[in-house]
């Protein structure tokens, strides 16, 4: 088996490992986190419903390069605050197919500070 067949298998079986376990509900919504070259993107997601209960990116925030580990803090940051909006006290973290890592490291840390916890 070539080597992007074995990156591709080992990232869509960690997406599923990781999505197996959390499910988003209104008094724990789940924390889906979504990561490009560019930038990134994470949402506050109810499952039961199907609804997003709020978001924030790279893009939204209109930071110049949302690549990087300083543009996932503000994102963070800035999800947290919209989440104590909201009452949102304990979400489950959905990594998708990322590992606990860098940018995404960054960005859960950035909402634990806000007061959300997971």
């Amino acid at each position: 088996m070539n080597r992007l067949k074995r990156m591709t298998r080992r990232k869509r079986n960690r997406a599923n490992r990781v999505r197996k376990r959390i499910q988003g509900t209104t008094e724990r919504p789940r924390l889906s986190v979504h990561r490009t070259n560019m930038h990134i993107y994470a949402q506050m997601i109810n499952d039961i419903e199907g609804r997003t209960l709020c978001s924030v990116s790279s893009v939204s925030l209109k930071l110049p390069y949302g690549g990087n580990t300083e543009a996932a803090d503000k994102v963070g940051a800035e999800l947290g605050r919209l989440a104590q909006e909201q009452n949102i006290g304990a979400a489950g973290f959905d990594r998708g197919m990322n590992r606990y890592h860098g940018r995404i490291k960054a960005l859960a840390d950035a909402v634990r500070k806000a007061g959300v916890k997971f």
